[in-house]
């Protein structure tokens, strides 16, 4: 579809989920209001997501997408006149709202084949591949992304509950069994960090509190921040921290849309995918030396192959003097 953006006056942008998957086209929303700041860009989202964009000033309208996505709320898009869909999202979901719009439409390559070729195969496809905000933009034809990372607005009536320059974060959820360090790990790393003068804060949602609060009352000193989904509250808490130390999760990309040095330990997956730390500092840890990684391009809830090494092989004895070179020398 040959797409002139000069004459795009109104564009609405699809990203249903998940919160990893959001974050990352903040790049592409912050471009192209830069490029064309006289464009209304809209954006359509989960409800639970929306906090992502609940504060962004380039956004004209937020529309939230509940499963009952009524007659009514068609009828709202339509009433906006778009020129354009950008359709990052590529699901049925998407796909029957293009449909009852009819409006003229980009949609992201998924790259479906190439994940099962490197998944089921290791046939790896993918290895040149730009990342994901990268290809969110490449809807778009003859279109650049400007050199900044991920972004998050945040409302001036939130207050961090952290004092200290010298705090580590632990985000240790994740929605998959198969991307997340053992807690054993996170309880052993914690002391090992706590035992050097750094202070240990807890991050998560509401899935993860009693997760984070096995790892906190392990630690000495360590403070568990993990809430009921209260996105914008632990953005703010996680701008005091060193550096946050995470699974491959959405609360990675959240550390690095705050602009704060990631530490990411990664499982099943691997980076080929194009979910590693966008323009963001960071250290990655992965076992390098398994021929059944990646065994899921999202996750498993167990190991197929029942030994789990691409997590347990990640000791944190092994680790913890790069960690600490990555922490000095921020």
């Amino acid at each position: 579809m040959n797409i002139d953006l000069n004459n795009i006056k109104k564009v609405l942008i699809i990203r249903l989920s998940s919160l990893g998957d959001i974050l990352l086209t903040t790049p592409l929303v912050r471009s192209l209001k830069n490029q064309l700041p006289s464009l209304e860009i809209d954006f359509l989202l989960r409800k639970e997501y929306q906090d992502v964009y609940k504060y962004n000033s380039q956004i004209s309208n937020l529309y939230v997408f509940e499963n009952n996505f009524s007659g009514n709320s068609i009828e709202l898009l339509k009433s906006r006149n778009y020129d354009l869909i950008i359709d990052l999202q590529n699901n049925i979901r998407s796909k029957r709202i293009i449909n009852k719009l009819n409006i003229p439409a980009l949609k992201f390559h998924k790259r479906t084949f190439d994940k099962i070729l490197l998944v089921e195969f290791k046939i790896n496809r993918m290895k040149n591949l730009p990342q994901i905000p990268v290809r969110y933009a490449e809807v778009i034809p003859n279109f650049m992304l400007d050199n900044a990372g991920l972004e998050l607005f945040l409302p001036d009536n939130i207050y961090h509950k952290i004092n200290g320059n010298n705090t580590i974060g632990f985000c240790p959820g994740s929605r998959h069994f198969t991307k997340q360090w053992p807690v054993d790990y996170f309880i052993e790393l914690g002391k090992l960090l706590a035992g050097t003068g750094y202070k240990i804060v807890l991050f998560g949602g509401k899935d993860d509190r009693d997760l984070c609060k096995q790892i906190s009352s392990s630690i000495p000193k360590a403070l568990d921040l993990s809430n009921d989904n209260l996105l914008l509250q632990t953005a703010t808490d996680m701008k005091s921290c060193k550096s946050i130390i995470c699974n491959d999760s959405g609360l990675m990309h959240l550390t690095c849309a705050v602009n704060v040095p990631v530490i990411l330990i990664m499982g099943s997956t691997v980076k080929e995918f194009g979910f590693k730390p966008y323009l963001n500092r960071n250290l990655i840890f992965e076992n390098n030396l398994l021929s059944c990684r990646p065994c899921s391009h999202i996750g498993r809830k167990n190991c197929p192959k029942k030994h789990f090494k691409c997590m347990l092989e990640l000791n944190p004895n092994h680790m913890i003097d790069k960690m600490k070179k990555f922490l000095q020398d921020l």
